[in-house]
Formats: C-alpha cells, structure tokens, sequence
C-alpha cells in the first residue's frame, strides 16, 4: 500500500499537476489566493473558504464566500464584526459553530499575535480554535508553501484507490497511514497547488459512485484500476520491503468483506456503517400581531450562546416527548408561553398548522407547528432569552436557521 518508488511518486506528481493546471475549476478563493501578493492576506481567503467548504458543497459555499470577503476582506475586519453579524451572513450555511470560532479566531489573532497569522501547520493548529489539521495544513501549503500534505474526505478517496487500501478509512490506523502518504508525496516545489489538485482529482473525476477513470491523469499508478483491469489483486511484493502488508493487513479488505469485481475501484474507500440520525420532536409557536402599517410581525426568540444553533433566533419553542398526544402538546407550550409571557395562554387558542422535517447531520428533528394571532404587543421574560418583533422582510435577513424558515 505505501509509496515507496520515487520514480512513482514523481510521476505522480508531474501527472497531477499537468492535469490541475490544465483543469483546474474557477474558484474565488483560489482566484484572491493567486493574485494576493500579502502572505497573511492570502492565508485569511484561504482560511475562510476552508471553514465554509466544511461538510457543505462548492456551488453552495461560492456565494456566501463573496459575500464575505466583501463584508469583511481582512481578518482585522473580521475581527470587528459583532457575533450577530456573523451568524446574519451565516444564516442559511449550516453549522453555525464554524462562522463563531472562525471569528473567535480572528479576534485572537488581533489581540494575542499582533495581527500576525500562524504561518506553520503545527502553529496553526494549536493556535487557532476552529482549525484542524486540514485547515492548516491547507492554509499553511496555499497561503506559505510549507510542504505539508492534507487529508479531507476527496484525498481519503484518491489515495484509498491509488493504494487499495479497503480497511474503514475512518479508523485512526488507516487516518494515520493515510496522513503519512499524503505528506510523502506531496510536492516540495508546488504544495498547495498539489494539495488543491488532489481535492480537485476527488471532487470532479475520483468521484464516489460512476468515477472517470478514463480521464484520471494518474490512473498508471491507481491499483484499483488496476485490479479492475486485471480482475485480481496487484502482486504481494517481499516481505523485506512490505513491513506490516502481508498477512493480518490492518490496510486491506476485511476477509468478511472481500473485493467485488462488480464494484470495481468503488470498492474503496471502506466506511463504518453511518450512525442512525436521533429523532427529536419540537413545538414551536409562531406569535403574530399587526404591525404599525398593517403588515405581520412575529415574535423570535434568540436561542443559548452554546449548543446547536448557538446564538440564533427562532421561534418560541420548546421539546416535547415523542408520541406526546397533540392535546398535551397544546397545554405544555400553552404553560411555556404563559411563563415568559407572564399572562395566560389557552391551549385553546393554539392554531395547528403543520409538521416540517428537518434533518441535522445528528438529529431527525421534527417542528410541530402553532400559530397564535395576539391583538396588541406581549413582554417577553428578557432573562429567559432576547426577544424582538420583526416583519417577514426582517425575518428573512435576520440570523435565523434554514428550519425557521421552513416553519414560517
């Protein structure tokens, strides 16, 4: 499994790096990281595109990403900004926790290292909240030329192919193996483009399911290509030279699950079965009252500084047990109102509207939907949460999650 003749290696890279100047995607960040003559600058675009990439897609993050390095084009900027700031630009991203530690660390930047970032993958990592291993050492290869290699989800499946590696690529064992290999041949000359051409290489052609294994530049060096053409295993080289590969493997296909040639190279990389979603059941209470001109307003509430959705507002809401009958359901939000209202509800008076469905990456979370129509304005218990009145324009550009706008 390892890369140990250099010759290979070489080719690799000259391979790849042909084919990501040639192919490469127009990106913002990668246009502002090209033509940024400032290192820190430089490290501040690539940081931010990195934290919004995180578990969401390329078409996705693009326009948040322009939005952002319009609103704030430095860190010091960022480092300006309010939290509400933030999760407002945010809002709509997912993940929210990204948009506040990417802040907290901007701030610490300014505060504790004059303004100065990181410029090392070790200091970068241990320095800044937020960053992990990838982020620095992407930030770190692109922005400083460190000759670090990276590991995200798109390399686990390149270098799992190119090696046949088909043990969980989720295990520390095969994560460790897989941190070596990237660092052994990433390019010394060229690292970040190297590292942006092995994520590109996963993202567009090594793709999960239906890769274009004819148009890989580097499919003379892909063993499972190879093993598909030849409908076997490559060759077990000397034991002198393989170290732990032979036997009791802790790289290769579990024997319960061996190769199946109908999978071809898709048959890496090995996950661990995903863990099931909890389900979570929520009722949630849209107040309205009418406005000075006429038009809706409605009642949100700001949610805790830490948890999920840390920060943002919602509507009044509250969890309730699965299987909670809709009569209960109606009297333990009507005594939740009640109670940081500090005037009674009738459950009577809660509208039914609906279900809506929204799935977290760990949660199958379900709103349950009432609606209550007041006559003049309420108090709200300030020390519960925030509250404010907005209209539906308001609403819409407030910091409030993809799920509260389902709801409304």
């Amino acid at each position: 499994h390892l890369f140990s003749d250099p010759a290979e290696i070489q080719a690799l890279r000259g391979n790849l790096l042909a084919w990501y100047d040639k192919s490469k995607r127009d990106l913002p960040w990668r246009t502002l990281a090209a033509t940024e003559p400032d290192a820190d600058r430089r490290a501040y675009a690539v940081w931010v595109s990195e934290i919004m990439l995180q578990q969401t897609q390329v078409a996705t993050v693009i326009d948040y990403y322009n939005r952002w390095m319009q609103k704030w084009p430095t860190l010091q900027a960022l480092a300006q900004a309010s939290l509400e700031e933030v999760n407002e630009l945010w809002a709509g991203l997912g993940y929210y926790s990204r948009g506040k530690r990417l802040q907290e660390a901007a701030k610490k930047v300014v505060s504790e290292l004059a303004g100065q970032m990181p410029r090392t993958a070790e200091d970068l990592q241990k320095l800044l909240p937020g960053v992990g291993r990838y982020t620095a050492g992407a930030i770190a290869s692109i922005s400083y030329g460190q000759a670090t290699g990276v590991v995200d989800g798109n390399v686990v499946r390149v270098l799992c192919r190119l090696r046949c590696i088909g043990a969980d690529s989720s295990s520390p064992a095969v994560t460790d193996r897989l941190w070596d290999m990237a660092n052994a041949v990433v390019d010394r000359s060229r690292p970040g483009d190297f590292n942006q051409a092995m994520m590109e290489l996963g993202a567009t052609v090594c793709v999960p399911k239906a890769p274009l294994c004819g148009e890989c530049p580097v499919k003379k060096q892909c063993r499972a290509r190879q093993r598909k053409l030849l409908g076997k295993p490559t060759p077990v080289p000397d034991v002198e030279n393989c170290g732990k590969c032979v036997g009791d493997c802790p790289l290769c296909p579990p024997a319960a699950e061996p190769w199946d040639s109908s999978l071809g190279v898709t048959n890496f990389p090995r996950k661990a079965a995903k863990k099931q979603p909890r389900a979570a059941r929520t009722a949630t209470c849209v107040l309205e009252r009418r406005g000075c001109h006429g038009a809706p307003e409605y009642l949100i509430v700001q949610r805790p500084s830490s948890g999920l959705l840390a920060g943002l507002w919602e509507f009044p809401s509250l969890p309730v047990a699965q299987g909670l009958q809709e009569e209960k359901q109606r009297e333990v939000l009507a005594d939740h109102l009640q109670a940081w209202m500090g005037q009674p509800v009738a459950a009577g008076g809660l509208q039914f509207i609906g279900e809506v469905v929204h799935i977290f990456s760990h949660i199958h979370q379900t709103y349950v939907v009432y609606s209550l129509p007041l006559d003049g304005d309420v108090t709200w218990d300030s020390a519960s949460s925030p509250s404010r009145w907005v209209t539906q324009e308001e609403f819409q550009a407030s910091a409030v999650s993809t799920a509260m706008k389902k709801v409304l």
